[in-house]
């Protein structure tokens, strides 16, 4: 997996150019779900399609998406009917998702949030399980999952061990510290989403400034490196080009241990 994911949410009318952008700027990962409310997966079909007809080759690129229940869905906008049964909703999304998409492969699915009853969520990840098997999808995993009980029954009682667990790297959450060590135990990948924009004081703060004047990086490109450092895989959704292209320029520099405690200190 990447170590930076492009993020597609909220890109409206503006998704595939973006996504074409961020490929050719260097992007390996695109993350996006089958949600039209929030995300235009067909123009993020599209924008990977532009990008695929210069040059940018489709082994290289990692694609993620999910499935969203209806708790997520504008009613009047989903991929599947109200009336369907949980299963028949997985699956006509993740048709959906493979049309949008153009593709026959998604190397990652997920599952949008938790839901009840736990039963009918169980139903759904067994489904997703099959879509492993059958080669329609590469691994499994979910997002905005906050509880860690929660979590690790999923874990135990899967086929398909999860490989991601995407959540908001906030406060809020005392920064999924319990989680993110059951993630580092397990081999999980923990992808951060608002890294940036919900930590306004770190980026802020007088440990990010001083290695911002010590590196001649940006504040952001500090905080993406430690975020790296520590294991974490963070979602990108600028919409600008020089800031993918810098944002993407940490690999030549490396936070000293020390720099790396300073700033966990903050979290």
């Amino acid at each position: 997996m990447p170590n930076m994911i492009y993020g597609t949410a909220w890109k409206k009318e503006n998704t595939a150019k973006l996504v074409e952008t961020a490929l050719l700027s260097g992007f390996k990962s695109i993350d996006t779900a089958c949600q039209p409310k929030h995300y235009r997966e067909d123009l993020v079909g599209l924008g990977l399609e532009n990008a695929f007809n210069k040059g940018i080759k489709r082994e290289d690129i990692f694609v993620q998406t999910k499935f969203t229940p209806i708790s997520g869905q504008d009613i009047n906008n989903m991929p599947y009917l109200s009336s369907d049964d949980i299963i028949t909703q997985v699956e006509k999304s993740l048709l959906k998702s493979k049309e949008n998409l153009k593709l026959d492969f998604i190397d990652s699915y997920l599952i949008h949030s938790p839901f009840n009853p736990i039963e009918d969520l169980v139903k759904v990840y067994r489904t997703m399980e099959e879509f492993v098997q059958n080669k329609e999808v590469g691994q499994l995993g979910i997002s905005n999952c906050y509880d860690l009980k929660l979590f690790s029954y999923l874990y135990d009682i899967a086929k398909v061990k999860p490989k991601v667990l995407q959540n908001r790297f906030y406060a809020a959450s005392n920064y999924d510290k319990d989680l993110r060590e059951f993630c580092k135990q397990k081999n999980i990948t923990y992808q951060s989403f608002w890294s940036l924009t919900a930590n306004p004081n770190i980026l802020a703060s007088n440990e990010i400034t001083s290695l911002v004047l010590k590196y001649g990086k940006t504040k952001e490109q500090i905080f993406y490196k430690f975020l790296k450092q520590i294991g974490i895989t963070p979602l990108n959704g600028t919409t600008s080009k020089v800031h993918m292209l810098e944002d993407l320029d940490i690999d030549d520099f490396l936070l000293e241990e020390n720099e790396i405690i300073l700033i966990q200190n903050l979290l």
